[in-house]
Formats: C-alpha cells, sequence, structure tokens
C-alpha cells in the first residue's frame, strides 16, 4: 500500500481486500498505454437497459386512467402455473402443498469473470437492446443510433454549460458594488461558487452508515412572492362540473375558497407547519371472520383445528394458492411456515376432531386446497351481485368513510390520503425480498400515534381500546403514525397528493432541480478534473458522481442483508456488479430499487472505464466493495458543497425536466392535428427516458394489447371498404369514375378473419343489447316500478340476429347493399372521410403505444420532468391539458396549471 498512515485506510466490510489510498502514476501510465489503439464507443448512452426478465417474475399491468378497453374476441391462453406439473394437479387427493414442485436455484459460481456478466451467467433474459424505432431516432449506417444519441446529449450538455455561465454572468450584473467597507458576501462568479476546499476523504475511514437520509429541508426553496392582487393565496373556485343537459353541476362547497399556496406569503418559521389541525383518525380494517367449521386447513390428509389467530394465518396463504408467483417460492413458504408454527405452538397447538395435539413439522404436508375454495366461491358470490347491490354497498362505505377523508388544516378542507389501516396478510416485498411470506400482524389502536391540533377533541378510538399517544407536533405533516412489525418500518397517514402540503414539496423538488442549472457545469468541470487525481479517494468520489450524472444511479446506503433486501446503488456496488467490456462498454447488473433485479449496459469515457479497472484490481474478488474509499455521507457532503440540498435525486430530476425543457424549445408549431401534437409530445419523453436512461421492462400484455389495436384498425378498415360496396350499390358508375382500385379489398383483410370479425360484431351488439337492457331494468327496480320481461330483451336481440343474416347473405352474393335513411354517394363520401380520420388517429396512438412499450411515460411524466413544462407544451400547441394529465393529475398539479396561467414566459 502506498498510504503514508495506515489510518488512511478504511476496514474493508468483506475478506480485507481494499484499494491503495494512491494511485501511482506509474500504474496510470501503463493502463493508458495498453488501451491506446482501442476504438472506444460514443460515451453517455445505454445500450441496453431495465428490468431483467426471468420465468417468475410478475410484470404489473399498465393502468388505463379509466379508459374503456375492447375484450379480446379470443383467448389469448391459460394462465401458467409455472411449477405444478400437470400430471400430478389433476390429483386431488394430493395436497396443494405437496403438489407445488419448486425447481431449486442452482448456486452462483463465486469466481466472477470480467467479460462475462452476472445475467449471463444467470441465463436471464435480458432487456431489449436500444433501436431506432424504439425511440423515433433515425438512424442510418453512416452513422450509428449510439453515436446519434451521444452526439445529442453531448449537444444538450453544451447548452446547459452556456446557460449556467449565463445565470451567473446575470446574477453579477445585478448585484451592485457597495462603497462601504462592509461584510463580503457571496458572489456567484465562478471562482466564488467554487465549493470549499475539502480535506482529501481518504483521511477519513470510509465507515458506511445505516439508516435513512434525511429528507430535503422544506426551507431549501423560498416559495413564489405574492402578488398584490392575490396577497392572501385565496381565490374563489370558478371551477364547475357540467352535467349531461349542458347546465353546470352546484357543488355544495361552490363557495369555498381554493387555497392558491403558490401565490400566499411565506411564513417566517418554515419548519412550523401548521397552527390549527382537526381530523377524525384511521378507519380499521373488519375483525376476521372465522371460517366455518367444514372447512379445514389439513395436515397430512388429517383435519385441524386451530386456534383464531392460527385460523386466519393459515386463511392468508389459502387465498392466495392461484398466486403461484408467491406461493411456490421457497423464501416466501419458509418465512410463512416459520409465523405460521410460531402462532400454532404459541395458541394452543393444533389438535385433530378427537382432541389429540398434531405436531406440524413440514410444510409439504398442509393442505389449504378446503379454505382456497371457500374464498373463491365467497368472491365469487361477492362479484356476482347485481349493479345495483354493488353501487348501494359502496355508497353505504363512502358514506361510512366520509368523515376520515378529509381534515381541517390552518381552517381549510385537506384531503387526506391513506386514512385506510393496512389489514392484516402476508408480506409479499418485490424482487427477491428476503421477508416475502412474513406475517403481516393486525395494526390496532395501541399501536397508532396520532398528530393533532391541541384545542380540538381527540377522535375516539374503537370500542375497548386506546390510542398509543396523542401528540401535538405542528412541525410534521403526518396525521396519524405506526410502526409495521415486517421491517420495522413506520408508517405515517399524510395528505392526499392534490393537497396544498404535497404540492409544495412537488413545487420545491422541481425548484430544486431549476437552481442545479447555475451549479451544473462546474459539478461537470470538477468531476471531469478529479476522474485524474492521484488519491484513490477522490476519485472514486468524481467517478461516482459521473455515474450518477450521466446515468441516474441512485448514491446507494448500506443494508443489513439479514433483515432488508441487499439492494444496491452506486457507492454500495460490489465486485461482482460490474462487469467491464472493452473498450469501454460497462455492465451493471444488481439488485435496484425495491429489489427489482437492474441491468444497464453503458458505454463511458475510457478515464471512467480505466478507473472502474483499478477500482477493481486484484486481489479484488466477488463480496469486495468497488467504492470502497467512498460512502453515501461523503458523496452526500461533497455534493451539498455546490448547494444546499443537492442529492443524486435532484441529478435526475435536472438532467430530465432540463433535456425536455430543450427538446420541447425544438419544436415547431406546425399545422398537426391534436393526436399528431400528442404523439410529437410523448416522442420528446421517449427521447428523454434515453438520454436519462429512463427504461422499463415491455410489460406482459403488451402483445395482446398490440393486437386488439390491430383487430381495431383492421376493423375500421373492413367499414370502410363496406362503406364503398354501398356507394357501387347506389351507383354503379362511382366505379369507372374513382377507379377499381379504390374499391378493392385491404390486403390485411383476408376472409378468415372477415368471418371472425363479422362474429365478433354479432356478439358484441348482443353483449351491448343484454347491458342496457339488464341496466334499465335495475333503473326501474331502483324507482319501485315493475321491471321488463325477459321477451323485451328477446325482441330486442333479433337485431343482433338480423345482422348475422345480412352477414352471411352478403358473404354468399359478394354484394352489399346501401344502408341508413336516404343513402347518397354524398353522405358515404362523408362517412369514408371520418372513417380516414380515425384510421390516422388510431395508427398514431399504435406507433405510439410500440414506442412507449419500453418507456414507462407516465413515472418520468409525473416523477421527473416538471409538470409546467408539459403545461407549457400544452398552451403553446393548444392541446387540452386532458390528454396528458388524467383529473388524479391535473388535481395534484393545479400549482403547475394555474401559476403558468399566471406566467407565459416561464422557461425551466
Amino acid at each position: 500500500m502506498s498510504s503514508d498512515s495506515d489510518d488512511d485506510i478504511p476496514l474493508a466490510r468483506s475478506n480485507g481486500r481494499v484499494s491503495e489510498a494512491r494511485i501511482s502514476k506509474q500504474a496510470d501510465r501503463a493502463m493508458d498505454k495498453a488501451s491506446a489503439k482501442a476504438r472506444y464507443a460514443p460515451e453517455g448512452v445505454s445500450v441496453r437497459n431495465g428490468p431483467i426478465l426471468d420465468d417468475k417474475m410478475d410484470v404489473d399491468e399498465p393502468t388505463t386512467n379509466g379508459a374503456a378497453k375492447r375484450k379480446a374476441r379470443v383467448s389469448t391462453g391459460k394462465a401458467v402455473n409455472y411449477n405444478v406439473d400437470e400430471s400430478e394437479s389433476s390429483d386431488d387427493a394430493v395436497p396443494l402443498a405437496k403438489r407445488q414442485k419448486v425447481s431449486k436455484k442452482k448456486a452462483v459460481a463465486s469466481d466472477s469473470d470480467d467479460d462475462q456478466p452476472l445475467a449471463v451467467r444467470k441465463a436471464a433474459k435480458l432487456p431489449p437492446k436500444v433501436d431506432p424505432t424504439t425511440f423515433g431516432v433515425e438512424s442510418s449506417d453512416d452513422e450509428p443510433l449510439n453515436a446519434k444519441l451521444a452526439k445529442q446529449k453531448a449537444s444538450i450538455e453544451k447548452k446547459a454549460e452556456k446557460q449556467a455561465k449565463a445565470i451567473r454572468a446575470e446574477e453579477s450584473k445585478a448585484k451592485k458594488p457597495t462603497p462601504k467597507k462592509a461584510v463580503k458576501k457571496e458572489s456567484d462568479s465562478d471562482e466564488d461558487l467554487k465549493p470549499k476546499k475539502r480535506k482529501s476523504i481518504s483521511a477519513t475511514p470510509a465507515k458506511k452508515i445505516n439508516g435513512v437520509k434525511k429528507a430535503d429541508s422544506d426551507s431549501d426553496v423560498p416559495l413564489k412572492k405574492t402578488t398584490a392582487q392575490k396577497a392572501n393565496g385565496k381565490v374563489k373556485s370558478e371551477v364547475s362540473t357540467p352535467t349531461k343537459n349542458g347546465k353546470a353541476k352546484k357543488d355544495e362547497d361552490e363557495e369555498e375558497e381554493t387555497y392558491r399556496w403558490w401565490d400566499a406569503p411565506k411564513k417566517e418559521d418554515n419548519s412550523i407547519k401548521w397552527d390549527t389541525l382537526q381530523h377524525n383518525g384511521v378507519v380499521f380494517p373488519p375483525e376476521y371472520e372465522p371460517l366455518p367449521k367444514n372447512v379445514k386447513l389439513r395436515y397430512d390428509g388429517i383435519p385441524l383445528t386451530l386456534s383464531i389467530e392460527a385460523e386466519e394465518i393459515a386463511g392468508f396463504f389459502g387465498a392466495m394458492l392461484n398466486s403461484t408467483h408467491n406461493v411456490e417460492n421457497p423464501t416466501f413458504q419458509k418465512n410463512f411456515f416459520q409465523d405460521f408454527t410460531d402462532e400454532v405452538k404459541k395458541t394452543g397447538g393444533a389438535k385433530d376432531k378427537d382432541g389429540n395435539k398434531v405436531e406440524i413439522t413440514e410444510f409439504s404436508k398442509l393442505d389449504f386446497k378446503s379454505i382456497f375454495e371457500y374464498y373463491e366461491a365467497k368472491n365469487s358470490t361477492k362479484k356476482a351481485r347485481s349493479a345495483a347491490e354493488k353501487k348501494a354497498d359502496k355508497a353505504a362505505k363512502d358514506e361510512a368513510e366520509a368523515p376520515y377523508t378529509t381534515c381541517i388544516w390552518d381552517g381549510r378542507k385537506e384531503q387526506v390520503g391513506n386514512f385506510r389501516v393496512e389489514p392484516p396478510g402476508l408480506f409479499r416485498g418485490r424482487g427477491e425480498h428476503p421477508k416475502t411470506g412474513k406475517v403481516k400482524r393486525r395494526v390496532t389502536p395501541e399501536m397508532i400515534t396520532l398528530n393533532i391540533g391541541n384545542e380540538v377533541i381527540v377522535p375516539a378510538p374503537p370500542e375497548g381500546h386506546k390510542w398509543k399517544a396523542v401528540q401535538h407536533d405542528n412541525k410534521a405533516t403526518w396525521l396519524a403514525m405506526w410502526q409495521e412489525n415486517i421491517n420495522g418500518a413506520y408508517k405515517y397517514v399524510m395528505l392526499a397528493a392534490k393537497s396544498s402540503i404535497k404540492g409544495q414539496s412537488d413545487y420545491k423538488k422541481f425548484e430544486k432541480a431549476r437552481e442545479l442549472k447555475k451549479h451544473i457545469d462546474r459539478i461537470r468541470r470538477d468531476y471531469e478534473k478529479d476522474l485524474h487525481a492521484e488519491l484513490t479517494a477522490d476519485r472514486q468520489l468524481a467517478t461516482a458522481v459521473y455515474l450518477i450524472d450521466k446515468f441516474a444511479l441512485r448514491a446507494g446506503n448500506e443494508k443489513d442483508t439479514e433483515n432488508e433486501a441487499e439492494t444496491v446503488g452506486c457507492c454500495s456496488l460490489k465486485y461482482e456488479h460490474v462487469t467491464l467490456k472493452p473498450p469501454n462498454t460497462v455492465i451493471f447488473d444488481f439488485l435496484g430499487k425495491d429489489s427489482i433485479r437492474f441491468y444497464d449496459e453503458v458505454t463511458v469515457s475510457p478515464r471512467v472505464f480505466k478507473n472502474l479497472k483499478l477500482f477493481k484490481r486484484p486481489p479484488k474478488t466477488n463480496g469486495d466493495d468497488i467504492f470502497d474509499r467512498l460512502n453515501t455521507t461523503q458523496l452526500n457532503k461533497h455534493l451539498t458543497s455546490y448547494m444546499p440540498g443537492l442529492s443524486a435525486k435532484v441529478f435526475r430530476t435536472y438532467n430530465a425536466s432540463f433535456t425536455m425543457s430543450t427538446l420541447l424549445k425544438e419544436l415547431k408549431d406546425t399545422n398537426l392535428s391534436i393526436p399528431e401534437k400528442v404523439k410529437l409530445y410523448n416522442d420528446c419523453n421517449r427521447k428523454v427516458a434515453i438520454l436519462c436512461n429512463h427504461k422499463r421492462t415491455v410489460g406482459a400484455n403488451h402483445e395482446a394489447q398490440m393486437e386488439k389495436m390491430t383487430d381495431r384498425i383492421k376493423g375500421l378498415k373492413y367499414q370502410k371498404w363496406r362503406t364503398k360496396q354501398m356507394i357501387l350499390d347506389i351507383d354503379p358508375k362511382q366505379k369507372k369514375k374513382m377507379g377499381a382500385d379504390f374499391f378493392e379489398l385491404d390486403e390485411e383483410l383476408d376472409e378468415s378473419w372477415i368471418l371472425e370479425h363479422q362474429a365478433f360484431l354479432v356478439q358484441e351488439l348482443r353483449t351491448k343489447i343484454e347491458k342496457k337492457f339488464q341496466k334499465e331494468n335495475e333503473k326501474l327496480a331502483a324507482e319501485g316500478q315493475r321491471e321488463m320481461k325477459p321477451k323485451e330483451l328477446s325482441d330486442r336481440l333479433e337485431a343482433a340476429d338480423e345482422l348475422e343474416k345480412k352477414f352471411k347473405k352478403e358473404n354468399k352474393s359478394k354484394k352489399i347493399e346501401a344502408e341508413g335513411k336516404g343513402p347518397t354517394v354524398e353522405k358515404y363520401e362523408t362517412a369514408l372521410k371520418k372513417l380516414d380520420e380515425r384510421i390516422a388517429t388510431m395508427l398514431l396512438q399504435a406507433e405510439d403505444r410500440e414506442g412507449n412499450k419500453e418507456v414507462a411515460l407516465g413515472t418520468s411524466k409525473i416523477n421527473y420532468i416538471d409538470p409546467r413544462l408539459t403545461v407549457v407544451f400544452a398552451k403553446k400547441f393548444n392541446v387540452p391539458i386532458e390528454k396528458f394529465f388524467s383529473k388524479t393529475l391535473r388535481e395534484k398539479f393545479t400549482w403547475a396549471i394555474e401559476s403558468i396561467e399566471d406566467d407565459d414566459e416561464w422557461e425551466f
């Protein structure tokens, strides 16, 4: 070691292998010489990026925002039961738990090979490579896609550098020189804005610190100054909800004022969050209902009598037997079995029908089939309720929960977010969480602390219970809090996303990212310089900041592997998480946020590649830290020396928002339709995803969704062809006038598809008639009138029978008769134009959805891109904001929508 002192070297967290304190010039030159003739790929882009998929990975389905979906006409396949042998699953005599045939995970070899990434060794399915079509980026053989993207990214970074200098220059001009010799103020010039010279972090052992990083202070960013017109931050609400007849619906809170916190004056003491607070506590889940006496858990064929507590836990597992991803997971089974048997022992043991004790020692002998069937039947009964019954039950539930949905915060009504206490069950976690399957215990009032105003009535706990504590902390924004038993984490009841408190949090997050604009050039200049530093600690710090800035890596905190999932960030990367692929490709493969295995294949600068190679030098091997002379505390301290509150997360928000802002400025308001403008925005959003390395895996139902869209487009083309045939039925001379090709059937529409589509249209009409009939009957019943007889439905269904006959006749005669009242060629030509517009719109949507398959546009749009950019685009291109933000998001981002209305010149 070339360290001056043994104290300079931190204690290794595994195997005692650490990097030398200094990197000799000889070692530097040797590595430079070895790679002198290499042809480097353009740096700064991901080759492939996203979660790793394996056969058992659950993929969340995308939300539809309430949009109606067309049902698939043909089933896409049976649900897969991954590990159950079909020959065994048909045998009812064998317990389900026993039939759970689990494939053992192969042990991973301890040796790591730099040219063989972890994902390849584990034979997992990698994310797809970046391609031009996904992101709407034109590419050619002369200039590869990666080179084009790298060039675009470099151009954006150059603009950021110029902007940062311009901002500082403008601020310097605004400062007037003081003639008196006074206290020296900080200057925002390049020299004065440099961080104070720090002592080398190699002098301090890199001791990792467990725990959660403190959130940025609410006082970091001041709110906008109030205008004279809105001095108190309140205006009368002018929003009304139109009804079907066009009249505005009057709300009972119509006169209630909307709190415009973004215009309100800032409190002197920003740590005080409220002066008065009143709420009604929380809603508890219903108590456990014991199973019927004939429904029993069986052990080795013996029906068991259990305590209520143990029976409830058995029910948790039994109710979810169809979730094979969980119940067939060995870790899930092991954790559940441990907690279940502990509860059985604690509550008197399990007994057979004669009262004899039964020792439960093997999970495979447990049979949950009876419990599963009971809960399945119960769920089926619940689903089978009529629409009127469901509506009545929902109304009763809403009425019971209404007092808990809002609170009175400083005299105004605010929406409460998660006012319901989570019910007990089995913890699932995400990814490969080590505690999956453990029992989430029921939360009682004795575990809950309320936070409420000092002079208001404290809500009463359920009868026979009492609150753990009641406090009056006006510096806290939570209303209730308790500690869960799985990870010992604290759960909080907070205000809803659309509340003013949450809105201020979002506002400050994006303002913090805007503040980074004037520092980003110096940060990048400094880390580029320190990539060559002699001290290993300084070089590791610079390399880490480079990776955080360029590839959106999280900082990373050390975890307790026995109690938490071993998730990884930049500072906690191990030897085996980084694979080096010459000349300058780096493969990251690790458990990321929420224990999801993440794979990122990126091209880096030659200097960063060399540094990572140095940080992985022998004798380091698996289990050793790459950044062994750096921890998150040191990293965050370094970042905050540039600006208060700067963290890895701020880089992600800044890069996404600045990139989006730059791309949107390049757009011109051409004569496009609304769908084309929406696609234009989404194309920019996709570019942000690749340039800022935000991608996702392709959804499990993406292909099915694309198939449905293709069918809908083909259906419109078929409708268009029929319309053209009707023109010929009225006027056969049109064939000569318009040309025979105009009336030809589209190549996509073969005979078998047409027959299938016709059957689909007939069934769709039948379903529509039946649903309308049922709805009308329910309305009559609710009004106390006599319901319509089944004959009425039969009469209505004749329309579907007639349509079926019409199709059969057309297929036989090869002739389409004109339809509608007073059919004319002009009417049909108008109909054809409308169909063309619908087809063009749907083709755009299909192209957009295909492009979105690897990009979580919603996530980046909500969390990383400043919502004011979306509002500016909508305003500039005259697109309704509803095309980008759902009702929930419009409420969440009211501050962004309304503040832009008052500021036409706003820029990120």
